[in-house]
C-alpha cells in the first residue's frame, strides 16, 4: 500500500465480502484486521479479496512430507487438520506423494504448527531444516528409503512365518478338507497355526491396529487400516474360539495370517512406486551444481560450495563443467547444453550479455558468468517448486474420486455387515440366486461341522471377513495424483511446466489457440529494413532553409545527410527512450548507418501507438496513423508506402513532425520480423487436431495478415491494431461465444490476457510478469511447445481415466462377488494389495511417453 487510499480500498473491498463482519486495513502498519464468520467466508476467499482489489497479502509455502500415510482418507484427514488450524490459507494433500502443501499467514501461524497439526490427527511429519536444502531433500529421501525398508522387513518376516500355513490353506481350498491329519507325534496342527499366526497378528497387525484406532478414535472417520483390521482380526478370532472350543468351526489361522502378509507386500510395492514416479524430479535436483569457481577481484581463482555464492558473483566455468548458478555471460563464447530445463538436445550459442540457467553444462569454450539468481531462486529451484505445486492441485476430475472415497470404507462395512447377517439369516433363499457358489457345497450337509462341512454362521463371518478385504480405497485414492505427477514430470523434462492438474485438465479441453505475434509466433529481433522521406511541405519550408538541404526534416538541415537519413536521424532520435523492441530496431539501424543521433529533450511512450518526444526544439512523432491523426497531421501522402510495407509483412511506422503550430509527415520507417522456424508447425499440427488457431497483436491488419499467411492462420481468425488494455477484453470476448481458447504469449502487454484466458501459456524467454500471469510457462521459446503442452494434458487426462476406470470397475465387481461369497478372505485381501500396485504400475509405464507424438488409445 502507497497512500491512505489504498487502505480505503481494501477495507472496502474486504466488507463487501459476503461473511466478513468488520475489517480495517492499517496503511501504518501495513496490515489488516478481519472480523468473518467461518460458515461464509474462509482465509481463502479473504485473501483473494485483497489481490482482487490490487494489493498483495503475504504468505508463505511449505511442502511438508508425511511418513504413514495408508490411503486416500488419510490424505483428507490430513488436508482437513491443516487447513483447520488458525492461519492456515490453503493445504492440499496428496497421497501420491505422501506431501502436504500448505499456504499460511506467517503472523498466525508457524511451521511448527503445522507439524502439530499433523501429529495431532494422528500421522508423522517429516521435521526439516528449512534453511537447508539439502537437509530438506535428504530428510525426504531418508524417510521415503526407511518406510520402504521398513515395510520389506515386515513382508518377509510375515512371509517366513506364513509360508508354513499355505499347506493348510492349500488342503482346505483346492483339496477340501480332511486331508492332512489332525495331529503329528501329538502335536495339535491347529496350535502350530497359532503360534506361526499370532506374531504375525501382532507385528503385522499392529500398525493397521493402530491407525485404525487414531481413525475411528481421534479423527473419527475409517479409512483402509480399518478395513483390513476387520477383515483380518475377524478370520484371526474367530480361529481362537474355535481352538478353543467356544463355537464349532474350523481354523482360519492361514487366512488371518496370509491377509496381513498380501496387504505389507502391497504396501511394500506401492511405496516403491511412489519412489520411482518421483524419480524424475529427484534426478533434476541431483543434477545441480556442487561448487563454483569465484573471480576474485585480484584475478585470483577460489572453489566455493554453490550455496555460498551470492548475487553479482563472477564465476569462471570451464569447457565440460556445470554452469553454477543462473547468470548473465560477461565474457566468452560458447554452447551450453540446456536440454536438463528445456528439453532441447541441440546446444545453444551463448556470448557476452546472453542469459545462462545454472546447472546446464558448458560444452566447449571457456566462459565467464556474473551470478544473478542463486539458491533457491535459480530456474531449477523454481521448475521442481512449480511442478511439486502442480502435483498438489489436482484436477476436477479427482472430485469425484473424492466424493466416493468420503463415504465409501462406512459403506463397505455396512455392505459387509449386511450379507453377513443376509447369509446367516437367510442361506438357503440366497444360494437359489447363486448356482456356482463354490463353498456352498459344504453347506449341503446342514449347519454342522460334521464330514467337513460349514456352519451358516462360519460362512457368513467368511463372507463378512471377504467382503471388507475386498474393497480397496487406495486404488481410488492413487488414480489421479499418480498420473498428474508422472505427467508434470514429463512436461518439465520437456520445458513445459503446469501451475496444477487442474491446468493439466483445462489444457486438454482447449478447442482454441490464440497466439501473440512479436516475440511469439515471430523472433522479436526486429531490424530496420527501410526508410522513405517525402519531398518537405513548401509551406513548412522556413526562411534559410531549402527543399535541397531537407527543408522542414530537420531544425539544423545537414548538406552531408540525405533526405531519407534526416528522417532516420529524428526518428531514432525520439525513439532512443522506448524500450520496444520496434524502436530499438530503429535507434541501432541508424548507429549502423552511422548517423549522430541527438537527445530529446522529453520522451513519452503512447501505448498502443507510438512515441513522441521533442528533438532540437520540434514534437517529433513515430507511431502508427492513429498518433499522427491525433496531432492533426494528414497521413494521406504516406498511405502508399504504408499500404506497400505492410503487404510485405513488415511493420511500418509513420514519422511526424509538429512545429510553429502545425504539422506534417516527414517519411516512414519499417522493421521486419523473422517468423519463427517452428511457427508453421505448431500451426499446423494445431489445426490437424481440430483446434482453430487465431492471431492477436497491436500490430496494423496488413501486417497481421501476412504473418498469419505465412504461418498458416486463416485471415478471418486475425485481430489486429489491438491495443494491450484490449487484448484481455478480445480474449473474453472470443470465449464468450463459447470458445475455450489457450492465449499464447510472452510479454507484460499480455499478462492480462493470460490471466483471462480458459489456459493462460507463457513463453519462457518473456517476461516474469507474463509467466507470473500464466498456466502454462514454456521454458523454450519454441511455439511448437503448445503442441506438445496440449498432447501431455490429453496424454494424461487418458491415463487418470485408465486409472480411474481400473480402480471403480475393480471395486464394482469384486465387491458383489464377495458379499455372495464366491472369494475367500485371503484371496480377498491379495487383491486388494494387487488393485494399488496396479494403478501405480499403470501410471509408472506412462513415464515412457514423449510429447513429440500423439498419444492415442482406443478408446479415447
Amino acid at each position: 500500500m502507497s497512500c491512505a487510499n489504498c487502505s480505503t480500498t481494501v477495507q472496502d473491498a474486504l466488507e463487501s465480502l459476503d461473511g466478513v463482519v468488520a475489517a480495517n486495513a492499517n496503511y501504518a502498519t501495513d496490515e489488516g484486521t478481519v472480523e468473518y464468520d467461518p460458515e461464509t467466508a474462509s482465509l481463502r476467499d479473504v485473501y483473494d479479496a485483497v489481490e482482487a482489489a490490487g494489493y498483495g497479502a503475504v504468505t508463505e509455502t511449505v511442502t511438508i512430507a508425511i511418513s504413514d500415510m495408508t490411503c486416500a482418507n488419510c490424505a483428507e484427514t490430513n488436508e482437513a487438520a491443516l487447513a483447520s488450524t488458525p492461519g492456515v490459507v490453503e493445504a492440499n494433500v496428496n497421497y501420491a506423494t505422501d506431501e502436504a502443501q500448505v499456504t499460511y499467514n506467517p503472523a498466525d501461524a508457524s511451521l511448527a504448527d503445522l507439524y502439530d497439526a499433523i501429529e495431532n490427527a494422528g500421522y508423522s511429519p517429516v521435521r526439516e531444516d528449512e534453511s537447508d536444502t539439502d537437509s530438506e531433500t535428504s530428510a525426504r529421501d531418508v524417510a521415503r528409503e526407511n518406510e520402504i525398508r521398513r515395510q520389506l522387513r515386515l513382508t518377509l518376516f510375515g512371509a517366513a512365518l506364513a509360508a508354513p500355513l499355505l499347506l493348510f490353506l492349500v488342503e482346505k481350498l483346492v483339496l477340501g478338507g480332511g486331508i492332512l491329519p489332525e495331529s503329528v507325534f501329538g502335536v495339535d496342527f491347529g496350535w502350530v497355526q497359532f503360534l506361526l499366526a499370532t506374531p504375525v497378528q501382532l507385528v503385522l497387525g499392529k500398525p493397521f491396529y493402530v491407525n485404525s484406532y487414531k481413525a475411528l478414535v481421534k479423527n473419527r472417520r475409517a479409512n483402509m487400516d480399518v478395513l483390513i483390521a476387520l477383515g483380518s482380526s475377524t478370520a484371526y478370532l474367530y480361529s481362537v474360539a474355535v481352538l478353543g472350543g467356544l463355537i464349532a468351526g474350523r481354523l482360519y489361522f492361514d487366512t488371518a495370517a496370509l491377509i496381513l502378509v498380501f496387504i505389507t507386500l502391497g504396501n511394500y510395492l506401492e511405496a516403491r512406486s511412489k519412489g520411482q514416479a518421483g524419480e524424475a524430479l529427484r534426478e533434476l535436483l541431483a543434477m545441480e551444481a556442487d561448487t563454483a569457481t569465484i573471480l576474485k577481484e585480484d584475478g585470483a581463482e577460489e572453489t566455493v560450495p554453490v550455496e555460498d555464492v551470492e548475487v553479482g558473483d563472477r564465476m569462471k566455468v570451464r569447457p565440460g563443467e556445470q554452469i553454477p548458478t543462473d547468470g548473465v555471460v560477461v565474457e566468452g563464447q560458447s554452447a551450453v547444453d540446456e536440454s536438463m530445463v528445456t528439453g532441447e538436445s541441440v546446444p545453444v550459442e551463448k556470448s557476452e550479455g546472453d542469459e545462462v540457467v545454472g546447472s546446464t553444462i558448458n560444452e566447449n569454450g571457456v566462459l565467464v558468468v556474473e551470478a544473478t539468481k542463486v539458491g533457491k531462486d535459480t530456474a531449477l529451484q523454481q521448475i521442481v517448486r512449480t511442478v511439486k505445486e502442480a502435483q498438489s492441485r489436482q484436477p476436477d476430475i479427482q472430485n469425484l474420486a473424492d466424493r466416493i472415497s468420503a463415504y465409501f470404507v462406512p459403506a463397505v462395512i455396512l455392505n459387509a455387515l449386511f450379507w453377513g447377517v443376509a447369509w446367516f439369516l437367510f442361506p438357503q433363499a440366497l444360494a437359489g440366486f447363486v448356482e456356482a457358489l463354490p463353498l456352498w457345497g459344504l453347506l449341503e450337509g446342514g449347519p454342522t461341522v460334521a464330514g467337513g462341512t460349514i456352519s451358516v454362521f462360519e460362512f457368513s463371518v467368511v463372507v463378512f471377513a471377504s467382503a471388507v478385504l475386498i474393497a480397496c480405497p487406495c486404488a481410488l485414492g492413487l488414480a489421479t495424483p499418480a498420473a498428474t505427477m508422472v505427467g508434470t514430470t514429463i512436461g518439465a523434462s520437456n520445458g513445459v511446466l503446469f501451475r496444477g492438474g487442474d491446468v493439466l485438465e483445462r489444457a486438454r479441453d482447449v478447442d482454441t489457440v490464440i497466439f501473440d505475434k512479436t516475440g511469439t509466433l515471430t523472433r522479436g529481433e526486429m531490424e530496420l529494413t527501410d526508410v522513405v522521406a517525402f519531398e518537405p511541405d513548401k509551406e513548412t519550408v522556413g526562411e534559410g532553409e531549402t527543399a535541397a538541404d531537407g527543408g522542414a526534416l530537420s531544425a539544423e538541415p545537414s548538406s552531408e545527410l540525405s533526405r531519407e537519413e534526416t528522417v532516420l536521424r529524428l526518428a531514432a532520435a525520439a525513439e532512443r527512450g522506448s524500450e520496444h523492441p520496434l524502436g530499438r530496431a530503429i535507434v541501432e539501424g541508424a548507429e549502423e548507418r552511422g548517423i549522430d543521433v541527438p537527445d530529446a529533450a522529453s520522451f513519452e511512450n503512447v501505448p498502443g501507438q507510438g512515441v513522441r518526444a521533442t528533438v532540437e526544439g520540434a514534437e517529433i512523432l513515430v507511431g502508427n496513423r492513429t498518433l499522427l491523426k491525433e496531432a492533426d497531421i494528414d497521413t494521406a501522402r504516406a498511405d502508399e508506402a504504408m499500404t506497400r510495407l505492410e503487404r510485405e509483412g513488415k511493420t511500418a511506422m509513420l514519422v511526424g513532425r509538429v512545429r510553429d503550430g502545425g504539422g506534417e509527415v516527414l517519411g516512414v520507417v519499417a522493421d521486419a520480423d523473422t517468423i519463427k522456424d517452428s511457427a508453421a508447425d505448431a500451426v499446423a499440427a494445431l489445426r490437424e487436431r481440430g483446434l482453430d488457431v487465431m492471431l492477436i497483436t497491436g500490430d496494423n491488419e496488413r501486417t497481421a495478415r501476412a504473418v498469419a499467411e505465412q504461418v498458416g492462420i486463416d485471415p478471418e481468425n486475425v485481430r489486429a491494431e489491438v491495443l494491450p488494455e484490449d487484448k484481455s477484453a478480445a480474449v473474453e470476448g472470443i470465449q464468450e461465444t463459447g470458445r475455450r481458447a489457450m492465449m499464447v504469449g510472452d510479454g507484460v502487454n499480455d499478462a492480462p490476457a493470460l490471466a483471462t484466458a480458459h489456459v493462460g501459456t507463457a513463453l519462457g524467454s518473456g517476461t516474469d510478469v507474463a509467466i507470473e500471469a500464466a498456466d502454462v510457462t514454456l521454458m523454450r521459446d519454441d511455439p511448437f511447445d503448445v503442441v506438445k503442452a496440449i498432447r501431455i494434458s490429453e496424454a494424461t487426462l487418458a491415463k487418470i481415466k485408465q486409472n480411474l476406470v481400473w480402480a471403480l470397475g475393480y471395486n464394482t465387481a469384486m465387491i458383489p462377488l464377495a458379499s455372495l461369497g464366491l472369494l475367500q478372505p485371503v484371496l480377498a485381501a491379495a487383491a486388494m494389495a494387487f488393485s494399488s500396485v496396479s494403478v501405480l504400475s499403470n501410471s509408472l509405464l506412462f513415464r515412457r511417453y514423449t510429447p513429440d507424438e500423439d498419444y492415442r488409445l482406443l478408446w479415447r
